[in-house]
């Protein structure tokens, strides 16, 4: 929100002041939607034109800003010189932790990657200093090459599945890697070392939440991200759900099925447990099927598995087909509570492409009482195995947006 204010005395040069950092946030975070003139800014804004001259040239002085003179209105006639976020000049760090690998993203502050790693991981379910240690190493690389390139990190976010303790950055229960009780932040911090940026945690599926929300330019927004563990987010009215113990998401455990099977958080038939990233690969294949050797990528498996449905193999079309049905059924009951304009299936869900796709579209629309789903648009994910990450880097920009003069860069 802008903000104005007017008066003299001593206190009225630090209202001022407040006033001008605030508005220099404004226009910095109206910059993230893409690249604007002054003439443009002050009109989206209501802003005269030389308050936003002033704004914008705090901002370039802060190195978070530049002029790209290439920009013409229409697309013909004389250049309009452009305000346009500056590419590699700081950037957030967001680490996954997952059960299957350890992926680590940089975004910069226009949002693009700049850099993206990922090894794959064996959980020891009894000790998580290796799994910690591989995260370090990982981050330790990541810093060092970005370091080389000139772009300031301003902070790294660690996504984790399960229920986490953001204010302490401690992982209170993660079933699907054996956590409990695990002080993430503090253990990643002391590996890292003194210079290292500072650390935060919070979970997977919402920062996931937050990547999507940001591609997908909805308001309201249902997020279903499937692997060894399914949960999810919720947006309403832009803003994330986070609930009264900031553990809102856990869709996946939903109990569906009383004589299901039971799942690792001890309840019998979680929806979890009929979606999961197991089920499905033990609908698709043998154990002995390299479809499921936990040594070989993840990705490539999945590739394997979409290949076969396209080529026709019935097992695979029914592992599909089934996984799609169960998928319908729990979607249909969260689209008639919560209403979304948009379900986003990420994961290995959005792998599976549009054999899955048309199929829970039409297990939805079967099930939602409002007619054509009250039009929600149930849809795959672009961002795939990476969302978790994105959101987890993003929110590390959140605070450059909120208040861009702690964060000035050097310009070269």
């Amino acid at each position: 929100m802008l903000t104005a204010g007017s008066g003299t005395g001593s206190g009225d040069a630090a209202a001022r002041g407040a006033i001008r950092r605030n508005n220099v946030s404004v226009v910095l975070r109206h910059l993230r939607r893409g690249a604007r003139s002054r003439t443009e800014i002050s009109r989206d804004l209501g802003l005269p034109n030389s308050t936003v001259s002033k704004l914008v040239g705090e901002l370039v002085e802060l190195g978070l800003v530049t002029d790209d003179e290439r920009r013409r209105a229409g697309g013909i006639g004389r250049p309009h010189q452009a305000v346009a976020l500056r590419t590699g000049a700081r950037c957030g760090l967001g680490v996954e932790i997952s059960v299957n690998y350890i992926r680590v993203i940089a975004l910069d502050l226009p949002g693009g990657v700049v850099l993206d790693d990922r090894a794959p991981v064996e959980h020891d379910r009894r000790d998580h200093h290796a799994t910690l240690d591989l995260a370090a190493d990982l981050v330790a690389a990541a810093l060092t090459a970005l370091r080389a390139t000139g772009t300031a990190v301003t902070g790294v976010t660690v996504a984790t599945p399960g229920h986490v303790d953001r204010d302490t950055g401690v992982v209170r229960l993660a079933t699907n890697l054996g956590w409990s009780d695990v002080p993430v932040a503090a253990e990643l911090a002391d590996r890292l070392g003194p210079d290292a940026p500072p650390v935060r945690v919070d979970n997977d599926a919402r920062l996931g939440t937050v990547a999507e929300h940001r591609v997908a330019h909805v308001p309201s927004l249902l997020y279903l991200t499937g692997e060894v563990g399914v949960a999810g987010g919720i947006v309403v009215d832009d803003t994330l759900v986070l609930g009264a113990a900031h553990a809102a998401g856990e869709l996946g455990h939903m109990p569906l099925d009383p004589r299901g099977a039971v799942c690792p958080c001890g309840q019998r038939g979680c929806f979890e447990t009929m979606v999961g990233l197991g089920t499905f690969l033990s609908y698709a294949a043998d154990a002995t099927d390299p479809l499921r050797d936990q040594h070989r990528d993840l990705e490539e498996r999945l590739a394997l598995g979409t290949a076969r449905a396209a080529a026709g193999d019935a097992r695979t079309i029914r592992a599909i087909d089934r996984i799609a049905a169960d998928l319908g059924l729990g979607l249909g009951l969260l689209v008639n509570v919560l209403d979304p304009a948009v379900v986003v299936l990420g994961g290995y869900f959005s792998h599976l492409g549009e054999a899955l796709l048309s199929r829970v579209r039409a297990e939805v629309t079967g099930r939602v009482l409002a007619p054509h789903a009250g039009g929600c648009d149930v849809r795959l994910s672009r961002l795939g195995f990476t969302a978790a990450a994105r959101g987890a880097a993003e929110t590390v920009l959140d605070d450059v947006f909120t208040d861009p003069a702690s964060f000035a860069v050097p310009i070269p």
